[in-house]
C-alpha cells in the first residue's frame, strides 16, 4: 500500500508518498500562491497515484471541527488571501479517507512516531520559520480542543531593546510570532534570518523571546520533551542560547533532573529534520484509514 502527506506551509507546500516502511519513496514541492493554484497542483499531483489514504497537515488557523460546517477549513489565518479557504474539497474525488490537522501537530505526530519524540507520550514539537507554531501531544493524544493550541500567538514580554518594534502579526503587537519568526527576522532587520548567522545579538534577542515561549509551555503543559523544528532553528548555536535562556527564566521552580541538569536531551532538534511535517502528515492519513 501507498499512502500520502501534504505539508501546506505559508511558503513551500511539501507533498508525496510514502511505502509501508514509512520510506518517502516520491516528493513534490512548489511555493505557497493563491489558494486555487497551489490546491489544484496538488490535486493534480495526486489524482493518479493510487494512494490508499492522505493526510494534511496545514498552517492555520484550522477547523478540525468534523461537525462543523467549515471542517477542513483554513479560518481566520493572517496569510493574504487564504482565509475561509476550503482545504479538504480539492481533494474529495480522490475518494480515499483524508486526516486534517494542523501542520504542527503533524510534524509533532512524525516526530513522535519516528523521530526524537519516539516512545513517549507527551511532546511538544515548535516550529519556527514563517510562521510559529507548536502541536501538543499529551498522554499519547494530539491536542484539540475548541479549536487547536495556537502557542504561536501566545503575548511574550518585549526585550526594552525591541520596544518600538512593530512585528508582521495584524492581530497581536507582543505575541511570539510577531517577534520571533523569520518575518519577523527580516522586517527588524532588513535581512533574511540566514544573512545573519554571525550577528549574535540577533540570535540573544531571538533565543530571549523563544526562551520565554519554552518556559511557558513547559509549566503549562509539562513535557517530557520539546522539539524545535523550521527554519530558523537552523541557525548555528541558536537552541544552546534558548536551553539557557528556558533556564533562566525557570530560575530552578521546576526541580527535575531533566531539565536541570539535561537540558541538552530535553529541547532538542528534530531527528526527521525537515521531513517531519510530510511523515507526519503522512501518518494523519493512515489514522484515518
Amino acid at each position: 500500500m501507498l499512502y500520502g502527506g501534504i505539508e501546506l506551509g505559508g511558503t513551500k507546500m511539501v507533498c508525496g508518498i510514502a511505502d509501508e516502511a514509512m520510506n518517502i519513496i516520491d516528493r513534490f514541492v512548489i511555493d505557497t500562491t493563491t489558494p486555487n493554484e497551489t490546491l489544484t497542483k496538488l490535486y493534480e499531483y495526486f489524482k493518479d497515484k493510487n494512494v490508499s489514504s492522505l493526510g494534511i497537515a496545514s498552517f492555520g488557523p484550522v477547523d478540525l471541527n468534523k461537525n462543523s460546517d467549515t471542517y477542513g477549513y483554513i479560518t481566520t489565518t493572517p496569510k493574504p488571501n487564504w482565509n475561509n479557504t476550503n482545504v479538504l474539497k480539492y481533494f474529495e474525488s480522490l475518494n480515499v479517507p483524508i486526516g486534517f490537522d494542523t501542520d504542527v501537530n503533524g510534524a509533532c505526530l512524525g516526530e513522535v512516531m519516528h523521530g526524537a519524540g519516539k516512545s513517549l507520550s507527551n511532546v511538544i514539537y515548535g516550529t519556527i520559520g514563517t510562521g510559529i507554531g507548536f502541536g501538543v501531544y499529551l498522554n499519547n493524544e494530539l491536542i484539540h480542543g475548541l479549536m487547536h493550541p495556537e502557542t504561536g500567538h501566545m503575548l511574550i514580554n518585549k526585550h526594552e531593546l525591541d520596544k518600538d518594534f512593530k512585528g508582521p502579526c495584524p492581530y497581536h503587537e507582543n505575541c511570539l510570532e510577531t517577534l520571533a519568526s523569520g518575518p519577523s527576522i527580516e522586517s527588524r532587520y532588513h535581512k533574511k534570518a540566514y544573512d545573519l548567522y554571525d550577528n549574535e545579538d540577533v540570535w540573544k534577542l531571538e533565543a530571549y523571546y523563544l526562551g520565554q515561549a519554552i518556559s511557558n509551555c513547559i509549566t503549562m503543559y509539562s513535557p517530557e520533551r520539546i522539539i524545535l523544528g523550521g527554519g530558523v532553528m537552523h541557525t548555528p548555536g541558536l537552541i544552546e542560547l534558548v536551553r539557557k535562556e528556558t533556564l533562566k527564566n525557570l530560575n530552578n521552580y521546576i526541580k527535575k533532573d531533566e531539565i536541570i541538569n539535561k537540558i541538552d536531551e530535553y529541547i532538542v532538534l528534530p531527528k526527521l529534520e525537515d521531513n517531519a511535517g510530510l511523515i507526519g502528515a503522512v501518518e494523519l492519513g493512515k489514522k484515518e484509514l
